[in-house]
């Protein structure tokens, strides 16, 4: 199977597809510039948009693992941008005819290192033992969208399903 990770941006989108066949095996990671936060919403949306669909018609994914927003209450704004950024992914997942499963960061931070609330190194460690890689995944955005692909896996391997795990038609 083919999971397609995605850590959702509006600067900065990161990737990662892996293959699940018994072992796990990263196919590409990479990060998607959306633009900067001078350039106008739509402009950046635009970049993402093409950028992901260019993903998901290069590897084909059976499965996007999208990482859930999280915003503080002080900062509603914040979780509206983002909101965009995370419905432009979803649809070109829909265009692509790809299942969606969302996952909240605890949750995937508890499944690849034992502690819901693991810091970015410990991702990052976590990351590079399960996929067998030479040096730390970079930057954190691609370590993020690695990291959900790879809690998907996980989640799709256990006996019973997690109930935090969403999936959309």
């Amino acid at each position: 199977m083919v999971i397609l990770g995605i850590d959702p941006g509006l600067i900065t989108v990161g990737y990662g597809v892996i293959v699940a066949s018994g072992q796990l095996e990263l196919l590409e990671a990479g990060v998607i510039h959306g633009g900067s936060q001078q350039d106008p919403l739509e402009k950046r949306l635009l970049a993402i948009y093409e950028g992901v669909s260019g993903v998901m018609a290069e590897h084909h994914p059976q499965a996007l693992a999208l990482e859930e927003l999280y915003s503080h209450y002080k900062h509603p704004v914040t979780a509206v941008l983002m909101g965009h950024a995370r419905g432009t992914i979803c649809l070109a997942a829909a265009q692509h005819g790809i299942p969606i499963f969302s996952y909240p960061a605890t949750r995937i931070k508890l499944l690849l290192t034992g502690s819901g609330g693991a810091g970015k190194g410990q991702v990052q460690r976590a990351v590079q033992a399960r996929l067998g890689l030479k040096v730390l995944p970079a930057p954190n955005d691609v370590a993020d969208a690695l990291a959900v692909a790879i809690c998907h896996f996980l989640v799709g391997n256990q006996p019973e399903p997690i109930k935090t795990a969403r999936a959309s038609k």
